[in-house]
């Protein structure tokens, strides 16, 4: 599925919209910025990821991205540092809240165009790219040739109160997200009151030209009604605004006959579907992961006992991995897990060496089946044991260009673990305005684990374990 932007539409008759432009599913990424987040700091040209400014700053919500989009070989370099055990990494230099981002879809889908050429077919798009209803946000979508064809989508809440060098921020992190991507024009849509909107429209035009960036169209909507930034003429785009309605839009109803996700009603609607559960099933999941706690201390009882040399961390790996894979080729097969196996995994998923493992496991092929493996354990985890599937589930939405649930994913990650190296880590290289081409396999499980071997050799001393407790599920 793809959407293409026109250029300009230039007469008053055509134009109901400066950009003509072209959505593709199956390459384009989203990007949000929350109101706690904070406004990567952009500088000129490609700006270094993850530099943030004061935490009162704004961000941008991507399948978010940050400052410069780092190559494949620095990805897999900061991977690999994301999985190496705490004892041998140095603690993350940022450990700012970031917030989600929404994209479109990698996987692969019928190619099929949709060619926008109004400023109702841009609204009509604009939630289904974003993947829910914006409102106080700034939206920005960053085309390509041939044909103006989406690249990438940015949405950032508005400062509010309005800040001029809030507002100055924003404008220059999304210029600096659109030229390190090589992008050099983009469309832009403000939602909200012009009080908010107007200051990072203003800021955006002023910025956009000195990275050689044009911006095609760039509207304000409030009330079911919008108006142009870029049109002073009355009969074209009145001052009291131009009403609209996208409801069975063509644009909208193309996209969702190619497969779009379903349009939620607001960004905290998409923050909840990874909320934790509550109720019963709340209760149910924090009895069995108090069980689950209990079977691992009685592991590493037996194993102070023995009086073994080989480590506890190893037997409780050893029986993570086991339990890892087999609910991984559980999901691929359509099924999924209980209370009292969904505890173990989260417990055994603490141990860097099962969940990296875990990871290196993340083929594409089997996207949709690890989405809904790790949406489900992010769901259950309880406090404390939520940041890897999160994580996890961060990266697999990242492979699928679902920039907003990967964002909501590290929120909940971050949230449970502000300092957890793999949330870190891909909350930079999302706000990289890395693509999800770039979601590659850290490792392969072989090499996963032969670096854990190589690290764990010297304690060992050549002792074995006796799995066969370890094994055991509470």
């Amino acid at each position: 599925m793809s959407l293409w932007i026109p250029a300009k539409l230039s007469t008053a008759a055509e134009r109901r919209m400066h950009l003509p432009f072209a959505l593709t599913q199956a390459g384009c990424m989203t990007h949000n910025l929350s109101a706690g987040s904070q406004v990567p700091r952009a500088v000129p040209g490609p700006a270094a990821a993850g530099a943030v400014q004061p935490a009162s700053a704004p961000q941008p919500d991507t399948g978010r991205q940050a400052d410069g989009a780092p190559d494949a070989a620095r990805t897999r370099r900061a991977a690999t540092q994301a999985s190496t055990p705490k004892s041998r990494r140095k603690p993350p230099a940022n450990r700012a809240r970031r917030s989600a981002a929404t994209a479109g879809h990698t996987r692969s889908a019928p190619e099929r165009r949709v060619r926008i050429g109004s400023p109702t077919g841009l609204l009509a798009v604009v939630p289904v790219l974003l993947q829910f209803q914006p409102s106080n946000s700034m939206v920005i979508i960053g085309t390509e040739p041939p044909g103006s064809q989406v690249r990438l989508t940015l949405r950032y809440d508005l400062p509010d109160p309005p800040d001029p060098a809030l507002a100055a921020e924003l404008a220059a992190h999304a210029v600096a997200v659109l030229a390190a991507q090589h992008i050099n024009r983009a469309a832009a849509v403000g939602y909200g009151p012009g009080r908010l909107v107007t200051p990072v429209a203003d800021a955006l035009r002023a910025r956009a030209p000195s990275a050689g960036i044009t911006v095609t169209e760039l509207l304000r909507v409030e009330n079911q009604r919008f108006w142009s930034y870029l049109c002073a003429e009355p009969g074209c785009c009145p001052p009291e605004g131009t009403p609209f309605d996208v409801s069975g839009h063509p644009a909208a109803r193309a996209l969702a006959a190619g497969g779009a996700a379903r349009v939620l009603s607001s960004r905290a609607e998409l923050a909840a579907s990874v909320a934790p559960l509550d109720g019963d099933a709340g209760e149910a999941m924090r009895r069995a992961t108090q069980r689950a706690e209990e079977h691992v201390a009685r592991l590493v009882s037996r194993v102070a006992m023995s009086g073994r040399r080989a480590s506890a961390r190893r037997l409780i790996a050893t029986a993570g991995l086991q339990a890892v894979g087999t609910a991984i080729a559980r999901y691929r097969r359509g099924e999924s897990v209980g209370p009292e196996i969904a505890a173990w995994l989260t417990v055994v998923l603490r141990d860097l060496r099962v969940r990296d493992d875990a990871w290196s496991r993340m083929q594409p092929e089997h996207l949709e089946a690890h989405l809904r493996l790790w949406a489900d354990l992010t769901r259950m985890a309880r406090p404390g044991y939520a940041s890897a599937p999160a994580s996890l589930l961060a990266f697999v939405a990242w492979q699928s260009g679902n920039g907003a649930l990967a964002n909501v994913a590290l929120d909940r990650a971050l949230t449970d673990d502000p300092g957890y190296s793999m949330a870190v880590l891909l909350r930079q290289v999302l706000d990289s305005g890395a693509p999800p081409s770039l979601a590659r396999l850290p490792m392969t499980p072989e090499e996963v684990a032969a670096s854990y071997d190589d690290l764990e050799a010297p304690h060992d001393e050549d002792d074995e374990c006796d799995t066969d407790d370890a094994a055991e599920r509470p």
